[in-house]
């Protein structure tokens, strides 16, 4: 190799590659992650019927948040996190990927999918106003 040594770099892994996604878009010249980019995402720290609307933050240990971070190279981007984690009928015991890849029950799945509603129209809002006005109206839960 005519001497020359190869540093190879150990590729970061990821569970998940959510910020491949947004590649095209960080190329586009008027494109901005902090106001052209809402990441509906679960989210373990908050129980199930539950979200929240950030316009920033940390991955919090979520990998597809983390990848979006890598991508981005900012965590300035409105987040819509959906509680998926531990209730009345779902507990945690053991590692967090077997509880997150994990079935989720009828009961829980019902109550998740009775927010979709509220979060169309938290999404709607945020398209139309921007996340500060989102997070008004619809973080009051």
């Amino acid at each position: 190799m005519n001497g020359t040594q190869l540093r190879l770099l150990k590729p970061q892994t990821y569970m998940n590659l959510s910020g491949d996604a947004l590649r095209p878009y960080t190329r586009r010249a008027f494109w901005s992650g902090a106001t052209d980019l809402l990441v509906i995402v679960d989210d373990v720290a908050l129980p199930v019927g539950r979200y929240r609307l950030r316009a920033k933050g940390s991955a919090g240990g979520h990998n597809g948040l983390k990848h979006i971070e890598h991508t981005l190279k900012s965590n300035e981007y409105a987040r819509l996190r959906i509680g998926v984690g531990p209730g009345e009928n779902r507990s945690f015991n053991g590692a967090l990927a077997d509880f997150v890849l994990s079935p989720v029950g009828k009961m829980e799945r019902e109550e998740i999918v009775s927010l979709f509603p509220t979060l169309t129209r938290a999404t709607e809002r945020w398209m139309k106003e921007g996340i500060l006005a989102a997070m008004n109206e619809f973080n009051a839960n």
